[in-house]
Formats: structure tokens, sequence, C-alpha cells
């Protein structure tokens, strides 16, 4: 539980903040030095996510996603905008999303919307995305504010769309890191928030190929 870890909520949020405005807005910062690894990891999210795409009944829509924690578009460039017609992002870190109008190039006139928020303060747009994206940012909100970020989350979905958080976990309990200012949390912690939220978890999985020395990282998909 985050309310064992985080002293001050305020602090929590406004140290992360600080932390972020001091990295430089590349495809290294983002991933804070492990750069190299973002073709792996775009390689398995792609064909995580394609598995809702296909033509079937519940087949999720390809019209519109939200890229959450979105940095300078990684995702959204090399993930999204292939996939869907337009994408909306979100980030809390102004002069990412500036970097981003450059760094996505040609392909960006397609981004409708940049939003700078903290997840934690944002709504997405009821019943308005395809797939609502969530990497690498949720270890930056308490558990209260996850669980109701991920309600927002479901409403702001249409018909056959998906919530997909992307993340590390931690082996054991939930782990401070002061440096950044964000939690890790275990597996079943994760789990029992997405409950909490109203969500149904329709997939889970493991990255593989990732250097030995980083957290374990899950993707999920639920709805």
């Amino acid at each position: 539980m985050t309310s064992e870890v985080v002293e001050d909520e305020f602090e929590f949020y406004s140290k992360a903040e600080k932390y972020w405005k001091d990295v430089p807005a590349t495809v290294d910062g983002m991933l804070g030095g492990y750069g190299h690894i973002s073709s792996i990891d775009i390689n398995s999210s792609r064909k995580f996510l394609q598995r809702f795409l296909r033509d079937g009944p519940n087949r999720t829509g390809t019209t519109r996603a939200l890229d959450c924690g979105a940095g300078i578009g990684r995702i959204t460039k090399r993930l999204l905008l292939p996939l869907f017609k337009t994408v909306d992002m979100v980030d809390v870190t102004e002069d990412f999303l500036t970097k981003a109008k450059s760094y996505l190039g040609e392909e960006g006139r397609r981004v409708r919307n940049y939003f700078c928020c903290g997840l934690q303060d944002f709504s997405p747009e009821p019943n308005s995305y395809d797939v609502i994206w969530i990497q690498w940012v949720i270890g930056h909100l308490t558990d209260n504010h996850l669980s109701d970020f991920l309600k927002r989350c479901r409403a702001g979905l249409r018909p056959n769309g998906i919530v997909v958080i992307k993340d590390n976990m931690a082996q054991e309990g939930v782990i401070m890191d002061d440096v950044d200012s964000s939690v890790c949390r275990d597996l079943d912690v994760v789990r029992k928030i997405i409950r909490r939220a109203g969500l149904h978890l329709l997939a889970e999985e493991r990255q593989e190929n990732f250097p030995d020395e980083i957290y374990h990282v899950y993707t999920f998909a639920m709805r």
C-alpha cells in the first residue's frame, strides 16, 4: 500500500514533477538511460496490442488512442500512430510535450491534443478512446489516485475499448524510490487496484528480453 511508504502526498507529487523537469527530453531520458531497450519494448507491445485489434465480434477499434505519461511521444510515435487514426498525449512535463511536436515529425499532425497534466488530475473524455495506454507512470500515483484514475479511464473507453498498463513490478509489497519519487508495486497489489477500479483483466504478460538488473515488467489489458 502506498499509504505505508508515502508520508506526504503533496511532496510525493511535487518532488516527482521537479525530477522530470531535469530529465533530458530524449528517448534515453524517457527510459532512464535504457534507451537501447526501446525497440524490444515497442515490438512486444505491438504484438500484445494487435491481438485485440484483430477481426472478431469484440474487436477493439483503431480510431483514437490516449498515451498517458507520454513524455516526448516515444510510444505515440512508434506504437500508437502506426495503428490508430488519431492519438492524444498527456504528460505532467510541458518541455516533453513541446519536444514531442518536433520528435513526432509529419505523423504528429494526427496528434489531436497535448494535455499537460498529472494523471491524478486528468479525466479522459468519456466514451472517446479505443485504447488508453499507461506505461511506466503508475508508480507516480498513490493507490487511491491510481484507482480513481482507472475508473475515469473506464468511462473514457469506447465500446470494446481497452485500458493497458505496462510497468515495473516489485517482487513483494510496495517499494519507494526516493530519487524520482515513485513507487513500485508487486503484482498482487496492482491486480487489487485494477479490481477496485471496476475493471476486468483480459490479459497479462511478462516482458521478455529486458536486462536482468531491472525490475520485471508486466503488461495488463482490461476493460
